[in-house]
């Protein structure tokens, strides 16, 4: 073999390895390699996994994160709230942190992509940034948020809006806010030290599934998520009388079910009425006191609101209540409408940050488009004190928050490789 070829051949492969360098890419079976390890935690017999946050299968996945964290070299702590943060130094300890993560807890009988998605994309990156021998300037941070699902619980609780009426909440585990904050190495008699202050991050990105068919509709790779609507959570209590179903003639009855029934046929009414994106649901109710030969007493029935505007779910609520005190009235029962400390404001995402995923998403090939998020994520709150970004990839029938929903592996990567190139841009940018 000549000189001048081991030369060229030394030359190529040094080549090789500074294009490698300079345009990193994830190992996208690794990804999912991870999601799938990740849905171990919570297995069930029918093969679908159950990881309500608080659980124990939560806990086990905490810990296999938190490991895994550990395992790149990084500081990894836990929060006051739950929040695990995992830590790798820049070159210049004087800048603010670059943080991007997501969540990992699911509601009951939910699937294995939605939040976990951009967890294990979080994970990736560093990875990739270490096999690749990449040092930020700024500092990194992993955060995987408590209890997405049940109240955005964890970011709520660093953007300062995590108060001591969310505590005694009860989810499907069976253990209030509180009892699950301790539960997963949290401090409730220190919540206020989880608050990061305006001007604490440099930027945060979050990756997540789209939670809609419009991208897969559209046969796009990735969403450039323009802002996150607001949603506001109320309990609607009907009181009536409950009384025998044989003996109350029907003109003597107060049947709090009949007006809640005619209820949640005027929130679908009212919400459509409104020009606009809003949303207007129904999704629980509970009837007391429950039995067929009764006529119920007390019905205690959900509604939710959605939208970009704070505006316009205010005229949405104001007309639903307008309209449900009527039918109360009308059904000779009473109706209260008691707020939940489970809402979230409406929250832009940063239109710099926009343009970077926008340029991140041309560089790798990748087609777009711009749109909202109907759903609410931790990004929302982060946003209160950080400007943030949300990049979304395709989810299979615009499935969520099901054992049915499913991103594909190649999805996935385009969209950590969208994360990655973008904190990499962000990285050179700011200060």
């Amino acid at each position: 073999m000549s000189v001048r070829f081991i030369l060229l051949l030394s030359f190529f492969t040094i080549g090789m390895l500074s294009a490698q360098k300079k345009n990193p890419k994830v190992d996208q079976a690794r990804l999912e390699k991870r999601i799938f390890d990740l849905a171990k935690f919570g297995l069930q017999e029918n093969g679908e996994t159950e990881r309500v946050a608080f659980s124990d299968a939560d806990i086990e996945a905490r810990n296999w994160v938190v490991e895994t964290l550990k395992g790149f070299g990084m500081t990894v702590t836990i929060d006051a709230a739950g929040n695990i943060i995992g830590k790798k130094p820049g070159k210049d300890s004087s800048k603010k942190p670059i943080a991007f993560g997501s969540h990992i807890d699911r509601v009951p009988h939910g699937g294995n992509y939605d939040g976990c998605v951009g967890s294990m994309a979080a994970l990736e990156v560093i990875e990739t940034l270490i096999e690749n021998d990449i040092k930020t300037k700024h500092p990194l941070e992993v955060i995987i948020f408590p209890n997405e699902e049940g109240g955005v619980m964890g970011s709520r609780a660093m953007a300062g809006n995590l108060t001591k009426a969310a505590f005694p909440v009860v989810n499907a585990t069976g253990y209030s806010m509180s009892e699950g904050i301790m539960r997963i190495g949290g401090d409730t008699t220190k919540i206020k030290d989880a608050i990061r202050e305006p001007g604490n991050l440099a930027a945060f990105l979050e990756l997540h599934i789209e939670q809609g068919g419009k991208l897969e509709k559209a046969n796009l790779d990735i969403g450039v998520v323009e802002g996150i609507v607001g949603l506001k959570w109320w309990d609607v209590v009907f009181t009536g009388f409950a009384n025998h179903a044989g003996t109350t003639p029907m003109n003597a009855r107060q049947d709090a079910l009949l007006a809640a029934a005619k209820f949640i046929v005027a929130v679908n009414e009212i919400t459509n009425s409104f020009e606009g994106t809003q949303v207007g649901t129904v999704g629980r109710i509970r009837v007391e006191p429950g039995a067929p030969n009764v006529i119920p007493g007390k019905v205690v029935a959900s509604l939710e609101i959605r939208d970009l505007s704070a505006e316009v779910i205010e005229k949405v609520y104001q007309a639903i209540k307008k309209k449900t005190e009527e039918i109360a009235e009308a059904s000779h029962v009473s109706v209260e409408f008691l707020p939940l400390d489970t809402t979230s404001e409406p929250a832009l995402t940063d239109p710099s940050i926009q343009k970077e995923i926008e340029n991140s998403t041309k560089t790798l090939g990748l087609t777009y488009q711009y749109m909202p998020s109907g759903a609410g994520h931790d990004s929302q709150d982060i946003s209160r004190f950080a400007p943030v970004g949300m990049i979304f990839v395709p989810s299979k029938g615009g499935i969520s928050h099901s054992p049915k929903e499913f991103t594909s592996a190649e999805d996935m990567a385009n969209g950590a490789n969208v994360l990655l190139n973008t904190i990499l841009a962000l990285d050179k940018k700011l200060d």
